[in-house]
């Protein structure tokens, strides 16, 4: 029997919810500025009747937003979802060339553009035909003012578009670390989904009595998090600005009283390594949520000895909106004992999990294979790209491109990207299981292990090292480290030390940018030059 309908909530009434429920608490914080859930909502109606009256935007148009983390920012999301427009954040690092590229690749009709990015709104202005109006936040020539049409449009509102299950509200860009950004497609029906297991999964008993700090880009996977906030009437707290100052973070956590953060490992190490997490109360601190990559051990029990029995790792992709596996606080410990050492955790609410091999079929318990993933968070697909969807599905599983095991209990365990893994010698090589060997070492805070092309090995590996503060790089041996912890065959041809590690806009340890470094610095050349 089909159903008889698949409409579904519009996502844009959580926050009208929310100023129902709790109109004069305060929702959101940014600077010296507060706004209760009543003034939010208000602002948002306003633009929303601007962009659906003014501006011309109708259900299914996409919206561009290019802007660091603000209250317009994410004010700009409820006002698409309540008209029906697809919210299209960019990563407000890239370049505008790139920028420029997801304006054209989304066919977006318009931008918000915050006012120090001129430049970005120029060149989508000049390579985006689609791009019919340019709304700046702040003042700038090259549009109106965000606050400005909304004080035009006070005490305005329309109604609340009706939406299908299946109807596109966020375009969701990955990262491009293997090409051009995808737009990965997240529906109003998903989204509902997500906001309910993220509630579920990773911060229960969250309620409007608790705070949530934002550290990362609200464009990605913080605005995820913090939409899961809004359903439950939990206020959101910005830093001041876009640098992650760490005393700043502590300070507000403790002015806020604030419950939950959403971060990624390398973040949560700074966080749990500068000094003055021991000058701030954090006690209020519940879940502190880490995803994005695996957390090394030897961080894993540092967090854990700073902030206690809080943190919360899950494994997930923007394509499945980071519901794949949890594993909340009773599974991580400082007791080797008692940790699930290496796991990324059980499969979340209503997502099943199978290890599969490459002719797509379910391989035995701990062994390695493809993580492939079904349930209701899997987006709809990408956007007008049916090459990389044929490439990502397969028999109704979307196949997320990471290698790992899952044990008897059911817990999965990453090796690492199917992309990360090297041949040396006719042997497959996971980075990851060198790479947390070499962070046992007293003195290395950081490393990175990639495979290069080596014309007797077909492929050899590289190292690339961060000391500690105070450590001497050349006094550290790493290879004598090493032998007694790897097999020969696993061991880095070489290993470099650097002052610090290239990351990615969300402050993840970026390989390709790794990639890029080595080769910018000859080492890979001279590798090659010893090597014949």
């Amino acid at each position: 029997m089909k159903p008889v309908t698949t409409r579904a909530m519009n996502l844009a009434n959580f926050l009208a919810q929310s100023a129902r429920r709790h109109p004069d608490e305060i929702g959101f914080v940014w600077r010296d500025e507060t706004w209760t859930w009543a003034a939010m909502q208000a602002r948002v109606e306003a633009f929303a009747h601007a962009l659906a009256t003014e501006f011309g935007v109708q259900k299914g148009d996409r919206v561009l937003v290019q802007s660091a983390n603000n209250n317009q920012m994410f004010e700009s999301m409820f006002a698409c979802f309540r008209i029906g427009a697809v919210w299209v954040p960019t990563n407000y690092r890239q370049s505008p060339d790139e920028v420029a590229y997801l304006a054209k690749a989304s066919g977006a009709v318009g931008m918000i553009c915050a006012a120090p990015f001129a430049g970005h709104a120029q060149a989508v202005r000049e390579q985006a035909p689609d791009a019919r109006f340019f709304i700046a936040i702040g003042e700038a020539e090259f549009g109106e003012d965000y606050d400005a049409i909304v004080a035009r449009n006070e005490g305005r509102t329309v109604p609340m578009t009706v939406v299908d299950r299946d109807d596109p509200c966020w375009f969701f860009f990955t990262s491009g670390t293997t090409g051009r950004p995808k737009a990965a497609v997240l529906t109003h029906g998903q989204m509902g989904f997500v906001v309910t297991n993220h509630l579920c999964d990773l911060m229960p008993g969250t309620t409007h009595e608790d705070a949530s700090i934002v550290v990362a880009p609200l464009s990605h996977g913080a605005g995820v998090h913090q939409l899961a906030q809004v359903a439950h009437g939990v206020k959101t707290v910005l830093l001041p600005t876009d640098k992650l100052d760490v005393p700043t973070v502590w300070q507000l956590v403790e002015k806020w009283k604030v419950s939950n953060a959403f971060t990624v490992p390398t973040i949560l190490k700074l966080l749990v390594e500068d000094p003055s997490v021991d000058r701030f109360d954090h006690s209020s601190l519940r879940y502190v949520i880490y995803a994005g990559a695996p957390m090394y051990r030897t961080d894993q029990v540092n967090a854990l000895e700073k902030l206690g029995p809080v943190i919360v790792q899950y494994f997930g992709l923007g394509e499945v909106t980071g519901n794949i596996t949890v594993l909340p606080p009773a599974h991580h410990s400082v007791d080797d004992s008692l940790a699930r050492i290496g796991s990324c955790g059980f499969e979340r609410t209503g997502i099943e999990v199978e290890i599969q091999n490459d002719a797509g079929e379910a391989v035995g318990l701990g062994e390695t294979g493809e993580i492939c993933v079904v349930g209701p968070a899997v987006f709809a697909g990408y956007w007008d790209n049916p090459e990389a969807n044929a490439k990502s599905f397969r028999n109704g599983w979307f196949r997320t491109g990471d290698l790992g095991h899952m044990d008897a209990h059911g817990f999965v365990y990453l090796t690492g990207r199917a992309s990360d893994m090297y041949i040396s010698g006719g042997s497959n090589i996971y980075p990851r299981e060198i790479e947390e060997k070499i962070l046992t070492h007293p003195e290395i805070s950081e490393t990175a292990v990639l495979g290069v092309p080596d014309p007797m090995w077909g492929e050899i590996g590289v190292a690339v090292c961060v000391a500690r503060p105070g450590a001497d790089a050349r006094t550290i041996d790493m290879r004598a480290f090493l032998e007694p912890k790897i097999a020969r065959y696993k061991m880095p041809k070489l290993i470099v030390f650097w002052d610090e590690m290239p990351k990615s806009a969300y402050g993840k340890i970026a390989k390709k940018m790794i990639r890029e470094e080595l080769e910018k610095r000859g080492d890979l050349a001279a590798l090659t030059a010893k090597a014949s």
